[in-house]
């Protein structure tokens, strides 16, 4: 790998930090719900909205933030993003109510769009044999980040259990979850002090009619005899619309895109109606539902965090070999595949209150001042055909706060079911989109679209994978409590098997092409 390389890839981790920082935000709100629907005392929709008020502000953040990068620049749009991320977790770790924290969240969701940006900055400065691989960079930091949270959560909640000086006179045993939102003012810090150390991407800086700086740029990536070359092409490409925003607006929806903006919608819809943030965000509280135990939950957790990274890997050393559409289809397969064995899982439990487990139950600390554990030896012997029934049964006899609040002690006690069966759907599920969706669809949003309308195209399609995604986060609470387990994971299968179609039929393969010959490409398919 020569210098040029190096530099580009430099340039790449850098950016990519910003992924590492989304994914330890994404992922350590999975370990928070459980506490803060406790301490005050949260509905499910409640719950929900703690989880997805980042996503729903950073629907509007998506609306702006590609217009404002083609205006300011990606770097000091990254900049603004990572500042955010500082004072959203900061806010968020001393959070002393229930809208307070989803406000705190809310703020960091704005800096969501660094999933936007960073790609599209990437891809500005990749070469094209290697911009697939560099692009997913960015993902892979995500699911890094989301790995870390998980270790993180695991650690903080044995910390605050355990009777050691440090964890008292920290607090750490009395204030977990701000702990756990805590820790990431650290990675937010070194994201932010790193963005001052890389330069502007070449083709914004051409677009922004500053030639010798873009050419200094180049002269890092590029060997000196292709620079002229590699200026004309991004001249070529920049046309009299680029110089206003509604006829950008305009051209994202002109006949030359028609195939581009399908493609992207399909994708950015399909990414998230799978119900990837459902595990990644709720990952303890489902696997909660196999009756596991929580302290089993959070460390099944951590394998999620690792077999994400580890079959990330595998997309960034087969993305630029296979292509991006066999990785889809390979990916969605497993997808339905997964979600299939986690339907029949949570389909054929049966869930019982026994003599041996309500002793269980009232060896619990502070039980006994919670409810009458005795009022529980009138579901002994009821056998309880569906997670519904168990819950809707225990909220009857005991009250609906004290069935919220011990549900995860019910559930381990009183289920009947095969949980190895539901932790193999659940890795096969994060091992498929690993590997697919998850960096494949960056990847695409980065290439599809012409240089001239990428800042607005990504916008508008990044803010229909976020709406997608803020329902799949809001609505899972609601679901679980309403539909099920079961049906919950059969409705995401479903949805893999249609987006399986749609891909296959309509998503041509964009690797090894030049961002120019991918925007001709999309313009002729489209005519």
């Amino acid at each position: 790998m020569e210098h040029r390389t190096y530099y580009a890839l430099y340039c790449a981790v850098v950016v990519s930090l910003g992924g590492f920082v989304f994914g330890f935000d994404a992922a350590v709100i999975s370990g928070v719900v459980g506490f803060v629907t406790v301490e005050f005392d949260l509905t499910p929709i409640q719950s929900g909205f703690v989880v997805a008020a980042p996503t729903l502000s950073g629907v509007f953040g998506t609306l702006v933030i590609g217009p404002l990068s083609d205006a300011l620049g990606r770097k000091k749009i990254l900049i603004l993003i990572a500042f955010l991320y500082l004072l959203s977790a900061i806010a968020s770790a001393f959070a002393s109510s229930y809208l307070m924290l989803v406000a705190a969240r809310a703020m960091g969701g704005l800096a969501f769009t660094s999933l936007i940006i960073a790609p599209m900055y990437i891809a500005e400065i990749a070469p094209a044999k290697l911009r697939g691989q560099l692009v997913s960079i960015n993902q892979l930091n995500i699911v890094v980040g989301l790995s870390a949270a998980y270790f993180a959560n695991y650690f903080i909640l044995n910390a605050s259990v355990s009777s050691t000086d440090w964890v008292a006179a920290w607090g750490i045993d009395t204030h977990t979850w701000r702990w756990m939102l805590g820790v990431e003012i650290i990675p937010a810090v070194v994201f932010f002090l790193a963005l001052f150390m890389i330069p502007d991407s070449p083709r914004w800086l051409m677009n922004s009619g500053r030639e010798q700086n873009a050419r200094d740029v180049l002269a890092k990536l590029l060997p000196a005899d292709e620079i002229d070359g590699e200026i004309e092409v991004i001249k070529s490409s920049y046309d009299s619309e680029n110089g206003s925003l509604w006829k950008r607006i305009e051209g994202v929806f002109g006949p030359k895109m028609r195939l581009a903006l399908i493609v992207g919608i399909i994708i950015g819809v399909v990414q998230q109606i799978t119900g990837i943030n459902a595990i990644f965000f709720y990952a303890p509280t489902i696997f909660e539902q196999s009756g596991i135990g929580t302290d089993a939950a959070f460390a099944q957790a951590v394998l999620v965090g690792l077999i994400n990274v580890l079959f990330t890997l595998v997309a960034i050393a087969l993305i630029d070999r296979w292509g991006r559409r066999p990785l889809l289809l390979v990916g969605l397969s497993g997808i339905a595949f997964s979600m299939a064995l986690c339907t029949y899982g949570f389909a054929q439990a049966t869930y019982e209150l026994n003599a041996a487990s309500i002793v269980q139950i009232e060896q619990i600390d502070n039980i006994q001042n919670s409810f009458d554990t005795g009022k529980l030896s009138s579901m002994v012997g009821t056998i309880y055909q569906s997670d519904i029934e168990f819950k809707a049964a225990l909220a009857d006899t005991i009250g609906a706060t004290a069935a919220r609040e011990y549900e995860s002690n019910f559930i381990k006690t009183g289920t009947n079911m095969n949980a190895l069966l539901i932790l193999v759907g659940i890795l096969g599920f994060v091992a498929s989109f690993a590997m697919s969706l998850g960096p494949v669809m960056w990847a695409l949003f980065s290439e599809i679209f012409p240089n001239q309308l990428r800042g607005v195209a990504i916008s508008f399609v990044g803010m229909i994978n976020s709406i997608v995604s803020f329902f799949v986060q809001l609505l899972f609470p609601l679901e679980l409590s309403t539909f099920g387990a079961a049906l919950t994971f059969f409705s995401y299968g479903v949805f893999a098997v249609i987006g399986l179609i749609l891909v296959a039929w309509l998503l041509p393969e964009t690797k090894g092409k030049s961002l120019e010959e991918l925007e001709l490409m999309f313009a002729k398919k489209s005519a």
